[in-house]
């Protein structure tokens, strides 16, 4: 499955990049397979290997922060593997007129 999701701490005040750094410290080291990007970190592993990194990512923010917002996005697809990076390169060949 690929899970994309964002933890955004409440009440932090504006600038809120190093207590989100700490999610994505806790996914890179989860070993799973993931692309953080502006909005969102996606990973891509079994179900419960996936939520249980969702799962340490939020909590590592709530230690720093009083309230913390989760927006999860998923895409089951069972037997798929790769998806991670299969989806961006098939769009990436069909704009390239390949496809």
């Amino acid at each position: 499955m690929l899970v994309a999701f964002s933890v955004t701490p409440i009440g932090a005040g504006e600038d809120v990049g190093e207590l989100v750094a700490e999610a994505v410290r806790v996914v890179r080291a989860s070993g799973l397979p993931n692309r953080t990007d502006a909005m969102f970190t996606t990973i891509e592993g079994e179900w419960d290997e996936a939520m249980a990194v969702v799962k340490a990512a939020v909590d590592a923010v709530a230690a720093r922060a009083s309230r913390v917002s989760l927006v999860l996005k998923a895409d089951l697809r069972p037997g798929v593997t790769g998806a991670l990076t299969s989806k961006v390169e098939t769009v990436e060949r069909h704009l390239a007129g390949d496809g």
